[in-house]
């Protein structure tokens, strides 16, 4: 894996490991309804992935935006479709997105490349 990637996975899953150590119950009923989300229903799991993305990209979240790329990339997402999410993401968000969409784009060919060394 690159460095990006990997300082970014192992960043979340240290902080990640913290916070649940506490034992907040709302936090923990939070972050279990957000997996939960994200599962196949009468969407898709790869078609939520991709609204999630969109959403982090208007919301202009770099860290979640990397997650919804990792998971994109784990449902076999393509590029084409990936490009189209941005495309819409910056016509919603408007210009301010273009610099998360710049570290999107190299996030997301990190992930390429990544796969291609496999």
């Amino acid at each position: 894996m690159s460095r990006l990637i990997d300082d970014f996975n192992e960043y979340r899953s240290r902080m990640n490991e913290v916070i649940l150590s506490k034992n907040n119950l709302v936090m923990k009923r939070f972050w279990s309804l957000d997996n939960q989300a994200y599962t196949d229903g009468a969407l898709p799991a790869k078609t939520k992935e991709l609204l999630g993305l969109v959403a982090s990209m208007v919301l202009r979240c770099d860290d979640c935006i990397k997650y919804h790329l990792g998971k994109c990339h784990e449902l076999h997402c393509g590029t084409e479709e990936i490009y189209e999410v941005f495309s819409i993401a910056n016509l919603v968000g408007g210009s301010i997105v273009i610099p998360h969409t710049r570290r999107a784009a190299e996030f997301w060919e990190e992930l390429i490349k990544s796969t291609e060394k496999s």
